[in-house]
């Protein structure tokens, strides 16, 4: 599984995805790097089969208006600490493994829970 980090996701988010055995890169070293258009951001992540992890609810409207990009985790969870955002990747791992599979879905971190909404 491959993860592209947007650009308000940490570089520590990227390295703790490369330790649990994922692939992962970070915005900023693609493309225009912090200069990236989220439409660009999506034509990538969706042409390379990444899941884009972000915290902004644009990515959430493209998947719903656009379905794009197809594979998206988005934290909605404020200003969050980076090790607790470490916590929910590393409990969250096995359940996004077997997403994986799924030709397009939505993962939603929120103070209450965690959705998963999955389009066939």
């Amino acid at each position: 599984m491959k993860f592209l980090c947007d650009v308000h996701i940490s570089y520590k988010i990227v390295r703790h995805l490369i330790s649990l055995g994922f692939e992962a890169i970070h915005v900023n070293q693609i493309l225009d790097k912090w200069h990236t258009t989220d439409k660009s951001i999506c034509e990538y992540a969706d042409l390379n089969d990444y899941v884009v992890i972000t915290k902004d609810a644009d990515f959430r409207d493209s998947y719903f208006i656009s379905a794009t990009p197809k594979k998206l985790i988005r934290i909605g969870l404020g200003n969050v600490s980076t090790n607790e955002l470490l916590n929910i990747f590393t409990n969250l791992s096995g359940s996004i493994g077997d997403l994986n599979a799924k030709p397009n879905f939505l993962i939603e971190v929120n103070n209450q829970n965690i959705s998963v909404i999955s389009k066939e």
